[in-house]
């Protein structure tokens, strides 16, 4: 079983920084890609940005240059630094890693429960 617990949201005005963190737990042999998700009020879940296990990462156009995506592989986390902050960055936040039980396993994804992060004045 592999479980995931994301911190770090809140509510923050616009302009403002927050830094968002997805802690991995469980049993598994490797975690590959570590990805961020949002779902805003009355909108679809969206890609937000990923990062593999070597450290390249890709990011949605409408964050490109304010979020950056990191991990840290010793301690199983990926972080989401978010910059200038804008009101239609109002969502919730998911992550989602893909995770390798065993050396022969292709892996699944595997979803966090979401934390809410508000930006308004």
């Amino acid at each position: 079983q592999v479980h995931l617990v994301e911190a770090g949201g809140g509510l923050v005005q616009p302009g403002e920084s927050l830094e968002l963190s997805c802690a991995v737990s469980g049993s598994f042999f490797n975690i590959a890609a570590m990805a961020w998700y949002r779902q805003g009020p009355g909108k679809e879940r969206e890609w937000v940005s990923t990062v593999a296990r070597g450290g390249n990462s890709n990011y949605r156009d409408s964050v490109k240059g304010r979020f950056t995506i990191s991990r840290d592989n010793a301690k199983n986390t990926v972080y989401l630094h978010m910059n200038n902050l804008r009101p239609e960055d109002t969502a919730v936040y998911y992550c989602n890693v893909h995770v390798e039980t065993t050396p022969s396993d292709t892996g699944h994804n595997v979803w966090g429960q979401g934390i809410l992060v508000t930006v308004s004045a």
